[in-house]
């Protein structure tokens, strides 16, 4: 990591969460899978274990979707007012 980036991190104008928001998203993924394959092996049956397979890793992406939204719009409000510094 470069000294520019660290100093971004310490001075909490770069931030981690949507690097830890992809992390947080497969790791959901997963467990939405096992937890379709749990119900499918159990006395549910295969249609509800085969709806969490299916629809779980849409609403894990969707929820993740929007918390990156969130840091996007706090990423493009630093530029604007980067920006707007630099103006005479």
């Amino acid at each position: 990591m470069s000294d520019g980036k660290l100093k971004g991190y310490l001075t909490f104008d770069r931030m981690l969460m949507p690097i830890l928001i992809q992390v947080l998203f497969w790791v959901g993924v997963a467990g939405v899978i096992i937890g379709g394959i749990v119900t499918m092996t159990q006395k549910n049956g295969l249609g509800p274990g085969l709806a969490i397979i299916i629809l779980g890793p849409i609403g894990v992406r969707l929820y993740a979707e929007m918390l990156i939204v969130i840091f996007k719009i706090n990423d493009t409000l630093t530029e604007v007012k980067n920006d707007t510094a630099r103006l005479p």
